[in-house]
């Protein structure tokens, strides 16, 4: 049989080129002539070009760039080329528009539509299907198709029509990731089996026969990065320090890291092949650098998209090291493997061999049009209810809560944050689902109709607390009536959990601001039982937990009453306890209590006070130290934290407290302010009737709400997402944290700090993009 395969073959990308070649060599040792129908886009060829001649900053500076190093990348443009010229059978004639094919089109008995994104519609400058890649030039001959890439999470209807018009001819689909499976499925209502990337048709022993030597002697890791490295730099930082050897670093993305001995600028794809054969290690953000490196049996990481990570299943490099029992290299997930881990190439091999087989297989068949192979019956999941994703996880514990047979466990993460894990004894019932509250729309209150600004007459209780002892009032008041009351506080090993308190003195440790995030444990059904018993019960949390209680509870209880607090997101416990065994071995003694907010130098100048066992204490400005500093930059917050649905006036409790930082400082208060205000919102009937209750022990001024939102702007907009924050919990578990705390914890030199004052937030944002 005489097949013509289309792809990208000519681009100077390495996958592109490899893949292509991979393809057009499993169809010739399948029996069958094949030949790479030499179509060539002109605005993609363009691309190859060693210098962009632009005019945009960001490709000036890159022609900058390019400008230093012009003779390495010199010899990589020729490397590419040559390497399309030496190793691949082209069509006797090039075509630079679909036009060309479709007048005179190459004749072959098959058409094979190859791999990469070519039926992605959005990198072609029209934004729309490139209508050779989907051989809609042919005009007799079968048309097959294996693995291409969509590349796009979802289709538009007339992007979906189209494709269904485009495939209808085809005798046999294949694509290379999941997401693409089920795309095809609901445009052009047809099964398309998910195949191996073509890289993975040959073995290393294949590979090995076109790769160069690389400079580099001896032992190295190699790091390969197609965008920005991000997590996956801390790891290559790590492995080197704890082996010694050197980082050499491939220029995928010209961004050198930290600690690389030497930047790879020339090289061709068999100088890439090279350097992936003779590496120590690797470390990786791309696709094909894991797919290399399976193929030469390296220990290796890499990483994932942030759009991958929250829909894994229909990520490609996810999909393919779970079939092969290897996820466990995807940097940042709970099943991470420690970095010093060797990998069971044994095992990896057994999979990736049947697996190759069966790709082989739907290729040998759809080329030779015979029956294909049934598709191969994944392992069936046991049935598991539908929890929200991981990123959208208060970690509220309405879902174990409600449980009726404890299958469900709140657990850390590999960020330190409790997230819900469901046990073997599900009976699946569905109940966690109905009581999720990131499941549901949330329900919006009435605005208050203004903000108090509110002190406690008690200067003692006042100065013990963050702001302006509005807490210890409502404590106070609910007490009295013989009730009890559920807060944030320290244990004895200086994790903040919440805690019930039926006195004032349980009670005072519930004051003050404690910045990492609370353990509920089996607060909610603690809060059921006293309620169900008649008992008035005050639940202080944040706006999630409160919610998180209200969908667990499922009615309105009269003798409860909720209040929450205007939250900054809530840092990791397991950096936080980290934090404090840096503090207690540069003191020499355990730390034994810690405020955030100590008021000693003023409402408005906060310090982190910290109590040793030795009796010994220390006072810093909060934002000072190298925790406030990572608190303030969101490098270590819960990743619901930065799209939090909380953020608005429209608060789940009864009341709101905070600190009334927008409170007009030319206002006249009959009290020193510095000494705290608190802000209080009522949001409801039960939270005014409190709050009135409570007018003879308090001060309090009413002001608009705008200003209170002003001052706190996380009333109005949910926190910027630090993107950074990948990097800092990668490094988090490859490194020390002493190590952690100086790359990422303490302030920049005085320059960049003077920068930082004088530069613009919209300046910043596009030295960012042109730095990238």
């Amino acid at each position: 049989m005489r097949t013509g395969l289309i792809t990208f073959h000519f681009a100077h990308h390495y996958g592109a080129q490899l893949q292509a070649l991979a393809t057009m060599k499993a169809i010739q040792r399948l029996g069958h002539e094949c030949e790479i129908i030499d179509y060539r886009l002109p605005h993609t060829t363009r691309t190859n070009q060693i210098f962009k001649k632009s005019t945009s900053v960001r490709d000036m500076a890159s022609d900058a760039h390019t400008a230093l190093h012009y003779a390495a990348f010199q010899r990589r443009f020729q490397r590419f080329e040559a390497f399309v010229a030496e190793e691949m059978d082209l069509s006797s004639r090039r075509y630079t528009d679909f036009r060309q094919l479709r007048e005179d089109p190459p004749a072959y008995d098959i058409y094979v539509s190859g791999s990469d994104q070519i039926w992605n519609p959005y990198i072609f400058q029209d934004k729309q299907f490139d209508p050779a890649f989907l051989l809609d030039f042919v005009r007799e001959g079968r048309r097959i198709a294996y693995a291409p890439s969509l590349g796009v999470p979802q289709l538009p209807e007339d992007k979906a029509a189209e494709l269904k018009r485009f495939l209808a001819p085809f005798s046999a689909l294949s694509v290379r990731e999941k997401r693409g499976q089920v795309l095809v499925r609901e445009a052009a209502e047809r099964e398309a089996k998910v195949v191996l990337d073509p890289t993975l048709l040959l073995n290393g022993e294949d590979w090995g026969k076109l790769a160069a030597a690389p400079r580099h002697q001896g032992p190295y890791i190699l790091c390969y990065f197609v965008s920005e490295p991000g997590e996956a730099a801390p790891y290559a930082q790590a492995l080197s320090r704890r082996t010694g050897w050197p980082i050499v670093q491939l220029a995928g993305a010209r961004k050198k890291i930290d600690g690389a001995k030497e930047l790879v600028f020339d090289a061709g794809p068999r100088e890439f092949l090279g350097l992936f054969q003779h590496a120590a290690a690797v470390v990786t953000n791309s696709f094909h650098g894991a797919a290399f490196s399976l193929q030469f049996k390296k220990d290796f990481f890499t990483s994932m998209s942030p759009k991958e990570r929250r829909e894994p299943t229909f990520s490609r490099i996810y999909s393919l090291l779970s079939r092969l029992g290897c996820a466990d290299r995807i940097i940042g997930l709970d099943t991470t493997a420690p970095i010093d881990a060797k990998m069971d190439y044994d095992q990896v091999y057994e999979k990736l061999e049947a697996a190759r087989a069966d790709s082989l297989a739907y290729l040998k068949a759809a080329v030779e049009g015979t029956a294909l192979p049934e598709e191969r019956g994944a392992a069936q999941e046991p049935a598991r209810p539908n929890l929200c994703k991981a990123e959208d996880c208060t970690g509220c514990t309405a879902c174990a809560s409600i449980c009726p047979v404890n299958a469900i466990e709140m657990k850390p993460d590999h960020e330190g944050f409790l997230r819900p894990v469901v046990g073997e004894n599900c009976i699946l019932c569905r109940k966690c689902e109905s009581a999720c509250p990131a499941l549901t729309q949330p329900v919006k209150g009435p605005d208050p109709n203004c903000a108090h600004g509110v002190w406690n007459k008690d200067d003692q209780v006042r100065g013990s607390s963050s702001s302006g002892g509005v807490f210890s009032l409502l404590a106070g008041h609910v007490l009295d009536q013989g009730g009890v009351v559920y807060g944030a506080a320290f244990d004895g090993y200086m994790a903040v959990r919440h805690t019930c308190a039926a006195s004032m003195e349980e009670a005072a440790a519930m004051r003050g601001s404690k910045y990492v995030q609370s353990d509920l444990g089996e607060t909610f059904h603690q809060v059921k039982e006293q309620l169900e018993a008649g008992k008035p019960v005050l639940f202080t949390g944040l706006a999630c937990q409160v919610d998180g209680l209200k969908h667990y509870l499922g009615r309105d209880y009269d003798n409860l009453l909720t209040c929450d607090l205007v939250c900054n997101g809530v840092p990791s416990p397991a950096v936080f306890q980290a934090y404090l065994k840096k503090l207690s071995m540069e003191h020499g003694a355990p730390v034994t209590g810690l405020r955030f907010r100590d008021k000693a130098h003023g409402w408005s100048h906060s310090h982190m006070t910290v109590r040793f066992a030795d009796g010994g204490s220390t006072t810093t400005p909060l934002h000072r130290t190298t925790f406030g500093r990572g608190f303030g930059m969101q490098l270590f917050l819960r990743p619901v934290c930065s799209k939090c649905r909380y953020t608005s006036v429209s608060r789940p409790a009864d009341l709101t407290l905070g600190d009334f930082w927008g409170l007009d400082p030319k206002l006249k208060l009959p009290t020193d302010r510095e000494k705290g205000v608190s802000l209080v919102l009522v949001n409801s009937a039960k939270g005014q009737k409190a709050f009135d209750a409570l007018a003879d022990k308090l001060g309090q001024v009413e002001r608009p709400l705008a200003e209170a939102v002003a001052g706190n702007p996380r009333l109005a907009y949910p926190l910027t997402h630090n993107p950074k924050r990948g990097a800092f919990f990668a490094a988090f578990a490859a490194m020390p944290f002493d190590q952690v705390e100086q790359k990422y914890l303490t302030p920049p030199p005085l320059p960049y700090r003077a920068a930082a004052k004088v530069l613009t937030p919209k300046m910043k944002e596009k030295i960012r993009k042109i730095l990238k």
